[in-house]
């Protein structure tokens, strides 16, 4: 019995080394140590992860890179004679002894149609003799001016270049403060570049810039160079066109200003179609009711625009409007402000009837007017 028990014993100890030998042989080596780190860092996995990543905007940049331009233009200018420090500067640095009466101005533009058209900002291409636009590949274009909208600061260029890469765009009327935005343009004349921020506000007017201001806000770095360039949600969908910024060093503090892409599409469909986008006009100037004026003329409260002077023969006058009068409301659109009196009359299609509603004294009248086109705006040239 004992001789069993030892043998059954025997047995089970070769089984186990048996066992243990195999599981030796299959299990792979253990991998050679990693040389120490002079630091301790956290690392990320070996195997990249799926894409896209968390938080990474990629997909977005990929998707509206290719439909961004830089935009070059020539503006002649009248020759000046040179001052002997001025030689002496260009003699330092190597520039031409001589005022060459041309001047660069670099910017940005979007492909809004793969027929060619560009969506850029007036101040880029204003005055220019010739146009240029380089693709985010280096290839060049000369481009043609289909019509600029100095009120929006908006203007449409065209190039033959087959078919071309546009643009998504997106309800701009849908972004809120805090959404996420990418940036694309060509600051400093450095090349393609994409900045990141939110949207730090909506609606922004009374700063100067434009006649018309409706501008997105946001803290995206935009800097010279920028301006006429895509402003895209985090889909990479164009919800502004990029136009300004507030600094006092000429470098992004943060604050950038674009044009929603709806007001953006508006004028380009206009210019394309007709070469000019059509405004209303009334033929009157108007201001502010401030609250001391609300209070002599006995009013309830502060809203409205005062009429202080009317064009002769322009369409208020014809239509019986005189200074003093406080327009109210504009075919049944309230009126808060001068800004936006401008705005409402604006909208109206130049030659309709339109109704104006306005206090006059005790009276409370209304007025039928027929709209005027709002004169092409002059301004001045270098």
């Amino acid at each position: 019995m004992l001789k069993k028990i030892w043998l059954a014993l025997a047995q089970g100890l070769v089984l186990v080394a048996a066992a243990l030998f195999v599981v030796q042989w299959l299990r792979p080596a253990p991998p050679a140590p990693r040389p120490a780190s002079v630091v301790a860092v956290k690392e990320a996995p070996e195997a990249p992860p799926a894409y896209p990543t968390p938080m990474s905007f990629r997909a977005a940049a990929a998707k509206a890179l290719p439909a961004v331009v830089n935009v070059y233009a020539a503006k002649a200018q009248r020759r000046r004679a040179l001052s002997p420090e001025e030689h002496l500067l260009r003699r330092f640095y190597g520039l031409p002894e001589e005022d060459t009466g041309e001047r660069l101005s670099l910017g940005s533009g979007v492909i809004v149609s793969a027929e060619g058209y560009i969506v850029t900002n007036n101040h880029v291409i204003e005055g220019a003799d010739q146009i240029a636009v380089a693709f985010a590949g280096g290839r060049e274009a000369r481009a043609r001016l289909v019509g600029a909208d100095p009120d929006t600061d908006l203007a449409v260029l065209k190039i033959e270049a087959g078919r071309l890469p546009a643009i998504t765009f997106a309800d701009s009327d849908q972004l809120r403060v805090g959404d996420v935005v990418l940036a694309i343009g060509n600051p400093f004349g450095v090349g393609q570049t994409v900045t990141m921020g939110i949207v730090s506000a909506t609606g922004r007017n009374r700063l100067g810039i434009n006649t018309f201001e409706n501008f997105i806000q946001t803290d995206a770095a935009v800097n010279p160079g920028n301006s006429g360039g895509a402003l895209v949600d985090s889909s990479g969908h164009l919800v502004g066109i990029n136009t300004a910024i507030y600094s006092q060093t000429g470098s992004s503090a943060g604050i950038g200003f674009a044009i929603p892409a709806k007001v953006a599409r508006s004028v380009m469909e206009q210019l394309i179609t007709a070469g000019k986008v059509e405004r209303g006009w009334l033929g009157a100037e108007i201001a502010d009711v401030t609250p001391e004026a609300a209070a002599q003329l006995n009013l309830a409260n502060a809203g409205g625009a005062v009429v202080a002077r009317l064009v002769r023969g322009g369409p208020a006058q014809s239509a019986g409007l005189r200074p003093g009068d406080i327009v109210t409301a504009i075919d049944g659109k309230a009126i808060g402000d001068a800004r936006g009196a401008i705005e409402a009359t604006a909208m109206l299609r130049p030659g309709a009837r339109a109704t104006l509603k306005l206090v006059r004294g005790a009276q409370v009248l209304e007025l039928p007017v027929t709209v005027g086109e709002r004169p092409a705006p002059s301004r001045a040239r270098d």
